[in-house]
Parts: C-alpha cells; sequence; structure tokens
C-alpha cells in the first residue's frame, strides 16, 4: 500500500535496524582503538540516509517488484508454458548477476591479484550464466514438486569434488561467490517468482516449495567458478604481477564527495541495474503473456521508490561507513589481541546483517506465507547470529592459517544433518537465508576485512586467504534458521489458522458437552460453521443525540463490540416532561444503538462510552444492559469467542 502511514512505519523499523551498526562502531572506535573518526559527521549524516534509504526501498519492494514478479509467475502457471517460464528465469537470473554491484567490486580485486590470469568481465559472465542456470533448476524442481534438499545436497557434493581439482587459488574466491550474486534487487524479485509459482500450481505449498531459488543462485557459482579455475590456472599464463592489495589507512580515507552529479550518477548507475530486470518484466509482461499489468502507475512508482532508496542507501554507505570499516580493519589487525579482531568480526557479521534490506524484504514474506508461524523479527536474529558465527571464525581461520575447504565441508555436514532434523518447512528458508545476507551492505565490509587481514598478516596471501569471509556469512545462517525452526517447534509454536482450528474444536468440545436449554448459536466470522455454546451474552443499549452517534459507535467499537442494530428514537429530558404535550408529535432527533455482546464486554463497553461522549445524565444520552437467553443468528469472529 502506497501510503505516509506504511512508510513512516518502515522508517521506524529501518532506524531500529540500524541501531546495532551504530552501538558497534562507537564501541569499538571510542573503547577499543580509542580515537575520533575525522569524518564522523559524514557517518552520522550517512547512516540517517541509509534508514531513509532502506525505507524508501521497501517501500518500493512492496508497491512495485514484489506484486509485478507474483503476478507474472501466477500468469505463467496458468498459461502452462514451461518453456517460457524456463527462459523467463535464466533472463532474470543473468541480467540481474551481469550488472550487480558486488560482483563487479570483487571480480576487479579477483583480477587485480591473480597475476593476469583472471579476467573480470569473463568471470562475470560465468557466474551470471551459472546464476540464470540456477534459477532455471529452481523453477523446474517447483514445476514438478521435487524436495529441494536432494538437489541441495546433490549441490554440495559436486563443490566437495570441483574443489578437489581446483586450484586452491580459486577456492576462496569461488565460495565467496557463491554468496555476492543474489543482489539486493534480484532477491525479492526471484523470491517473488518461486513463491507466485508454488501459489499457482496445483498442489504445491508456498512455505515449502516457493523458497530455494536463491539457495541455488548461491551453489551454483561455487561449482562453475571453480571449473573456471581449474581452465585459466592450467591453461592461462601469468602475465603481470601485481601488488598485494593494500587498505585505507586513517590518513587516506576520504569523505564521500556529495555533490549532484555524483548524486545524478549514483541514480543512473541503479538505473542501470533495475531497468534491465523492468525491460525483461515488461517484454514478458506485454508480449508473451499479453496482459496489461495492474495498478501500471503504482508499479512503475514502486520501481521508482526501489531506484531512489537503493541509491540513498548506497550514498549513505559510502559518505562515512565504508572507509570507516576499512579503517578499523587496518586498525585492529594492528592490535597485539586476536580476540578483538574475532570480537569484531562477530558484532560487525551481526549488525550489518540485521541492517540488510535483502534479509528485511524475505523474512517479511516469510512470515506472511507462513501464517505468522515464523517471525520476522526473530528469524532475522538467527539468520544474523548465523551470519557473525561464521565472519568470526573466517576470521579465525585467516589469523590461524588452514585450508577453507576443510572447514566448509564440515559445515556441509552440519547442515545435511540438520536438513533432516529440522522442521520441513523451514528448510527452505534455511538455505535461501545464505543467500540474503551477503549483499549490498555485508559484502564490502567484510571483503575489507578479510583482504586487510591476509595483507597485515606475515605468512598470508590476498588471494588464497583474503576470500572466504563470505562464504562463512553464507554457510552459518542455514544452520542458525534450521535451529530456530527446530526450537519453534519443541515450543510448539502455531500459525495462525492452525490456532484457529484449535479454538474451533474447542468449541466443538463445548457443544458436545453442553446441556441442550441455554445454548445460544453463533456462527463463526470467515467460515461456514455454526456453534452452539453455553456463554452468556447481554444486551446493551446507548440512547444519544443524533450528532453523537458515530462517536459513540466508534467508542463501543474500540470497547469490543462487534455488531449494532440503529434505531431511531425521540426521548425527552427532565425539562421536556413538563410540558410534554407540544413535544409528542416531534421528529426523531436520537439514535438508539443496540449492541449484543458476551456479557464480560458490557461493563467496559458502557464505560468506555460514557467517558469518550462525557455523558452525565442530564438528558444527552443514556445507556443500560439486559442479560439475553437463547440467541440466535449471532455472527462473531473466532477470537471474541
Amino acid at each position: 500500500m502506497l501510503n505516509i502511514g506504511s512508510f513512516l512505519k518502515l522508517l521506524k523499523e529501518s532506524f531500529r535496524d540500524l541501531l546495532p551498526i551504530i552501538m558497534v562502531i562507537i564501541f569499538f572506535q571510542l573503547a577499543i582503538i580509542q580515537s575520533v573518526p575525522e569524518n564522523w559527521l559524514s557517518t552520522a549524516i550517512g547512516l540517517a540516509i541509509v534508514g531513509v534509504g532502506l525505507a524508501v526501498f521497501l517501500l518500493g519492494l512492496e508497491v512495485g517488484i514484489f506484486p509485478v514478479g507474483e503476478g507474472l509467475a501466477s500468469d505463467f502457471a496458468h498459461k502452462g508454458s514451461t518453456m517460457w517460464i524456463v527462459i523467463f528465469a535464466f533472463m532474470i537470473g543473468f541480467g540481474t548477476t551481469v550488472a550487480e554491484p558486488a560482483l563487479l567490486v570483487i571480480a576487479d580485486k579477483a583480477a587485480g591479484i591473480s597475476s593476469g590470469r583472471i579476467d573480470a568481465f569473463v568471470l562475470r559472465m560465468v557466474v551470471a550464466f551459472s546464476v540464470g542456470f540456477a534459477i532455471v533448476l529452481g523453477v523446474w524442481r517447483i514445476i514438478k514438486g521435487h524436495p529441494i534438499h536432494y538437489y541441495i545436497i546433490a549441490g554440495y557434493i559436486m563443490v566437495v569434488a570441483a574443489t578437489a581439482f581446483a586450484p586452491e587459488e580459486i577456492v576462496g574466491l569461488a565460495y565467496d561467490l557463491g554468496g555476492v550474486t543474489t543482489s539486493t534487487v534480484t532477491v525479492p524479485l526471484v523470491a517473488a517468482l518461486g513463491i507466485g509459482l508454488a501459489s499457482t500450481i496445483k498442489g504445491r505449498n508456498p512455505v515449502l516449495d516457493g523458497f530455494g531459488l536463491i539457495a541455488f543462485a548461491s551453489l551454483t557459482p561455487m561449482i562453475f567458478v571453480q571449473f573456471y579455475g581449474i581452465y585459466v590456472y592450467e591453461f592461462v599464463e601469468a602475465s603481470k604481477i601485481v601488488a598485494p592489495v593494500v587498505m585505507h589507512t586513517a590518513e587516506t580515507a576520504a569523505a564521500f564527495n556529495f555533490n549532484l552529479v555524483t548524486l545524478l550518477r549514483g541514480i543512473l548507475s541503479v538505473a542501470m541495474d533495475v531497468i534491465p530486470i523492468l525491460a525483461v518484466i515488461l517484454f514478458f509482461q506485454y508480449v508473451i503473456i499479453k496482459k496489461h499489468i495492474d495498478n501500471l502507475k503504482e508499479v512503475i512508482i514502486g520501481f521508482g521508490l526501489v531506484i531512489i532508496g537503493l541509491d540513498a542507501f548506497i550514498i549513505g554507505l559510502e559518505m562515512g561507513l565504508f572507509s570507516l570499516g576499512e579503517t578499523m580493519a587496518l586498525q585492529l589487525t594492528q592490535n597485539d589481541s586476536t580476540v578483538i579482531i574475532y570480537a569484531f568480526s562477530f558484532a560487525i557479521g551481526f549488525s550489518t546483517t540485521m541492517a540488510e534490506p535483502s534479509l528485511t524484504a524475505i523474512a517479511k514474506k516469510a512470515k506472511e506465507i507462513s501464517d505468522g508461524k515464523i517471525n520476522d523479527f526473530v528469524l532475522r536474529l538467527f539468520v544474523a547470529l548465523g551470519v557473525a558465527m561464521g565472519i568470526a571464525l573466517g576470521a579465525f581461520r585467516i589469523v590461524n592459517g588452514g585450508e577453507i575447504v576443510y572447514y566448509i565441508m564440515a559445515g556441509y555436514m552440519f547442515v545435511i544433518v540438520l536438513t533432516f532434523m529440522a522442521p520441513k518447512y523451514i528448510v527452505p528458508i534455511a538455505y535461501d537465508s545464505g543467500g540474503v545476507t551477503t549483499s549490498t551492505v555485508t559484502v564490502p565490509l567484510v571483503a575489507a576485512l578479510g583482504l586487510g587481514l591476509a595483507t597485515n598478516i606475515d605468512g598470508r596471501d590476498p588471494l588464497i586467504d583474503g576470500f572466504g569471509l563470505i562464504a562463512f556469512a553464507s554457510l552459518f545462517p542455514m544452520l542458525t534458521v534450521m535451529a530456530y525452526g527446530i526450537i519453534t517447534e519443541k515450543m510448539g509454536v502455531k500459525g495462525q489458522h492452525e490456532l484457529e482450528e484449535i479454538h474451533l474444536d474447542e468449541l466443538q468440545h463445548a457443544l458436545e458437552h453442553a446441556e441442550d436449554m441455554g445454548l445460544s448459536t453463533v456462527s463463526v466470522y470467515g467460515t461456514d460453521k455454526r456453534h452452539s455454546y453455553k456463554i452468556q451474552f447481554s444486551a446493551v443499549h446507548v440512547v444519544v443525540p443524533k450528532n453523537l452517534e458515530e462517536k459513540a459507535l466508534l467508542a463501543a467499537k474500540d470497547a469490543g463490540a462487534r455488531g449494532v442494530t440503529i434505531m431511531s428514537a425521540h426521548g425527552m429530558g427532565l425539562d421536556e416532561m413538563a410540558n410534554f404535550y407540544n413535544r409528542l408529535h416531534s421528529e426523531e432527533t436520537d439514535s438508539n444503538l443496540m449492541f449484543i455482546t458476551p456479557t464480560k464486554n458490557v461493563g467496559q463497553i458502557i464505560k468506555k462510552v460514557m467517558d469518550d461522549l462525557d455523558i452525565t445524565g442530564g438528558g444527552e444520552g443514556i445507556a443500560y444492559s439486559y442479560p439475553i437467553t437463547h440467541l440466535k443468528g449471532l455472527t462473531l469472529k473466532i477470537g471474541d469467542l
């Protein structure tokens, strides 16, 4: 819904999510590093811009991307053309990945420290093709209804097999690229595609089948990039020696140059990432489906909000957080205590994940389609905990040495074990959570930390050891989210519909054991069921002047009234009764409002009406109640019963 209320709610949530990042930076900067950043004002302004940008971005997703993605998926499913669904899936996967900003950053860094063997453009093409292939594979799984864990486990086996043959210089990079391919725009659209298909195809469950596409998009690049690495390190000669990557120092980190040209350039850059997606959607909507988009104006506004919000989000980060993060990473590597490095890694992983736009969007969608069984905020907490643990363990690997493959293989084994222990509804969401945690916020800070550690610690190689932190950040959320599912299952957490079914069963049980006399028969709102229940009902009458009718209705509604019968009335107070002959045939000037409600609500309804209307008994209104029995024909919501 495009309104100011929705935006203000999202704005409040955005600043709530940024609070952990602020606390981490302030603590480590003042308590550990014991210095005040030169650009502290720029950082503060940047954080404010990040909060506003995040709220605008999320509003754009709800208005534009989610409805269109789910609508397209539904139309494709009704059209029954598997071929066009597959082509659309590939184009969305390839087109959104090839222009992914985080992929550009990692590809350029890899090319710069690989002695010319790795070509940044070719690497991006390999990754984009692998993601397109992954989305096709995920869509095919939804259409066929295959369990997701068979695909994921087979993928893990292929990753490990490829690792056995791949050169060590490419392994960490390949694992990291599995985490950076799911961008802030790609994730919501791909999720909408999967959920839309699973909601439309008969026999599919949106929770069990709708999620999982992001997991595929995170897994296949690891396989494809390792095979690409085998080729380049086997057949491509090193053409140049490149100096090791160095991080910004406190003196060289510059503040973001905020001006109109930079602003327009940023909007154009983000638009270039979003417009190809919009072009693909419009092509398939109007050329293939041949159907107009409902609420086209709102959809276009939604895409515009996504562009503006994402640009503001990136500007806010560049105004302070990126340079500050790099500076802090360098300063921490110069500290004698490795515990501080691990603590910072844990804290920065947790705080950046809590502020991740993609995760916020997916968590909201998971709560919606799980009927409230999954709490979006708690889900994000568990994901953030997984990222924090992963980055801390990755930092430990860099500091102490060790091959990344052993850590990743051990993690995969735990994932497989938990897959068979966790409830089925949480498994696809857990797999997807690994891909949505490494995007706009996390990747630059985590990459800076990993390369900074590998550059400044003796005996470490930036290419071999510097990459890999993002892989850890993608792996551990799968473990923590499945643990969350196991915990909620043990606690007996129920969805809204499950709770309603339990309440209906309780009502039926009451019917079977109630006496035959004195029962009230009540219809349950939203169902075709009627239940007889031994519950005491009362009628509440509120007689007020016509001009107070609406105010009395609102007061009674707030106090628990769920229906009303409105009758015209003509009342006279003490003064009028002294000479009532002239008023007997006057027009009705009062309203008699009758509310039938469970007796337990009577006191609060009368008190609320009397207080809100300030009725004192001087003839401007009266309220009273009386008990009723053998009630028939009343409809109430299950919660009121």
